[in-house]
C-alpha cells in the first residue's frame, strides 16, 4: 500500500509587524520630543537640510523617487546597450520582479522613519544648549552644561598623564595624516543616506533592510539620549588652542567643517538666529557608531570579503580620526561603540534575527522570494 507523504508546504510571506512597531515607535518617539521640545523653549522645529529640494512634502516623494530611479536607471543603461526598444521591456521586467510590494513598503517605510528620526536629532541636538543649560546661565547670556572638564581628565587618566591628541600627533605628525583623516572623516556625511538607500533597495532579504533601517533610527536616538545624558563641546571646541593654534594641524576640510558649526553654534546661543541649528553636542560619538553598525551589517549580511575590509578600516580611522581631530574624547568612541552594538542586536532581534554565535547570524523570517535559512 501506498504511502502518502505530506508535501512540503511553501514558505509565505513574512509579517512585519514587529519590525513596524520599532521602527516607526522609534520614530514617532523622537518626532514627539523634537516637538515638545520645539513648543516648551518657543523655538520653531526646523528642516536642518531645508534648502535642500524644497520642504518636506516636496522632498520625500523626491526622495522615494530618487531610490527608484538610482535602481532602475543604471541597471536600464547597462542592458540596453543603447538600444532604445529594450528600455520598456527591461523597466517592466525590473518593476514586476524587483519592486513588489513587500520592497516598496521597506523603501517608503524606512525613508519615512529615518528621514523623521534624523530631522529630529538635529533639532533635538540643536535644542541641547537651552534645556541643559549651566546653572549661572541666563536668557541674556545663554551658558551650556558641559562635562568637557570631566571628560578631559578621563582621557589623561586613560593615557596616563598624556592628552591622547598630543600621543596622535606626535605618531602621526600635524599635516600628511590630517590631509588622509579629513575624507575620512568628512564622507560620513553622504555615507549615510547611501548607505541606507542601499540596503533598503537592494538587500537580498527584505529582513535585512529592516534591520538596517531600525538598527540606524535606534542608534541616532541612543545617541540623541546620551548629548542630554552627558553634554559636551568636544576637547577641539572645548581647547582649540591643542589643536589648531600655532604649530596646530594642518588646514583641511575638517578645519572648515568646525569653524561652520562653531560659528552657527554662536549665532544660535548669541545672535538670536533661530533659523539655524546648533550642530554641536556630545558625549557619544555618532561618527564611531554609525561606522561601526555599517561595519556590523557588512560583516553579518554581505558575502564580499573585500567589502568587508573597507568598511571595518573605514570604522578604524574614523575612530582615530575624531581624536585625531578633537571631535570626541575616548569616552565618547567607547560610548559610540557600544550605541552601534546595542542597535545592531536589538535591530536584528526586531527584525527576527537569529544570532548563533559572534560571528554568524540568519534570519527566522521570510519574504516572498528569500525562504528562511534552515537552522
Amino acid at each position: 500500500m501506498a504511502v502518502n507523504q505530506a508535501r512540503p508546504r511553501p514558505q509565505a510571506p513574512t509579517s512585519y509587524r514587529r519590525a513596524y512597531t520599532v521602527l516607526i515607535g522609534t520614530a514617532a518617539i523622537m518626532g514627539g520630543l523634537a516637538i515638545f521640545a520645539a513648543v516648551s523653549l518657543d523655538r520653531p522645529l526646523l528642516d536642518p537640510e531645508g534648502s535642500f529640494l524644497g520642504p518636506s512634502y516636496i522632498r520625500l516623494p523626491l526622495l522615494l523617487f530618487g531610490a527608484l530611479l538610482l535602481d532602475l536607471l543604471p541597471l536600464t543603461i547597462w542592458k540596453a546597450r543603447g538600444r532604445a526598444s529594450r528600455v520598456a521591456p527591461i523597466v517592466r521586467h525590473r518593476l514586476r520582479t524587483h519592486w513588489t510590494k513587500e520592497r516598496a513598503t521597506l523603501v517608503a517605510l524606512g525613508v519615512i522613519c529615518f528621514y523623521i528620526t534624523y530631522v529630529s536629532y538635529r533639532n533635538l541636538k540643536s535644542f541641547l544648549p537651552f534645556v541643559r543649560a549651566a546653572d549661572d546661565s541666563t536668557a541674556e547670556t545663554p551658558k551650556a552644561l558641559s562635562y568637557d572638564r570631566e571628560l578631559h581628565l578621563m582621557d589623561k587618566v586613560m593615557f596616563f598623564g598624556h592628552d591622547p591628541s598630543d600621543i596622535l600627533h606626535s605618531l602621526l605628525g600635524k599635516t600628511i595624516t590630517a590631509e588622509i583623516l579629513s575624507p575620512v572623516y568628512l564622507v560620513f556625511l553622504p555615507l549615510v543616506p547611501l548607505a541606507l538607500t542601499a540596503w533598503l533597495v537592494w538587500s537580498r532579504n527584505m529582513s535585512y533592510g529592516y534591520w538596517f533601517v531600525t538598527a540606524q533610527c535606534l542608534a541616532w536616538s541612543l545617541g540623541t539620549l546620551s548629548y542630554y545624558l552627558l553634554p559636551t563641546l568636544g576637547p577641539g571646541i572645548w581647547n582649540p588652542s591643542e589643536y589648531y593654534g600655532v604649530d596646530g594641524l594642518a588646514h583641511t576640510g575638517t578645519t572648515d567643517l568646525m569653524n561652520a558649526i562653531v560659528n552657527a553654534r554662536g549665532r544660535v546661543l548669541y545672535g538670536g538666529a533661530t533659523g539655524s541649528v546648533n550642530s554641536i553636542a556630545g558625549f557619544a560619538s555618532l561618527h564611531c557608531a554609525i561606522t561601526l553598525l555599517f561595519a556590523l551589517m557588512v560583516q553579518y549580511t554581505l558575502r564580499s570579503k573585500l567589502i568587508k575590509w573597507i568598511f571595518w578600516v573605514n570604522f578604524g580611522l574614523t575612530v582615530v580620526a575624531t581624536l585625531y581631530f578633537g571631535w570626541h574624547y575616548v569616552a565618547d568612541d567607547i560610548a559610540g561603540i557600544a550605541i552601534a552594538v546595542i542597535a545592531f542586536y536589538v535591530g536584528g532581534l526586531a527584525r527576527g534575527q537569529k544570532f548563533d554565535s559572534l560571528t554568524h547570524t540568519h534570519p527566522t523570517t521570510t519574504t516572498s522570494k528569500v525562504p528562511v535559512d534552515a537552522d
